[in-house]
């Protein structure tokens, strides 16, 4: 699969074919559907959601009517959080101020512990191995 890059356009499309070859499966108590807005991309503010539920796993362009959590950071912060899995980038920036978290924390935290879109590693590291 070629690389894309990150929330652009034909990276989301790349997503997509992913969850269909790599199955969207998750853990039957996997239920936590994430909404973000990242900002300062390089095709202006992007919206997305990711999570799982009912053992399905979830990922796609805009905003989730069910989600558990929002969050709001820049790009920076996002790729190397999300493409990167540095789990300490995150936790910096948000105690830097550079990630702000609307809805149920407790959650949020919970799903950490999962590993990706809906606990599928699989499916994680693919995205990681397609995305620049």
């Amino acid at each position: 699969m070629a690389k894309s890059e990150f929330l652009s356009d034909e990276w989301f499309i790349s997503v997509t074919a992913l969850m269909v070859e790599h199955g969207a499966d998750a853990p039957a108590t996997t239920s936590m559907m994430l909404n973000m807005v990242v900002t300062d991309t390089p095709w202006g503010e992007r919206e997305l959601h990711m999570g799982a539920i009912e053992g399905k796993a979830e990922m796609g362009q805009g905003h989730s009517d069910v989600a558990d959590v929002t969050l709001t950071t820049d790009y920076a912060t996002a790729k190397d959080v999300f493409v990167s899995g540095n789990q300490q980038a995150g936790m910096q920036a948000f105690m830097a101020g550079k990630v702000k978290v609307q809805g149920d924390m407790t959650k949020l935290m919970m799903a950490q512990q999962g590993g990706g879109p809906g606990g599928n590693q699989a499916l994680t590291d693919a995205i990681q191995e397609m995305t620049v």
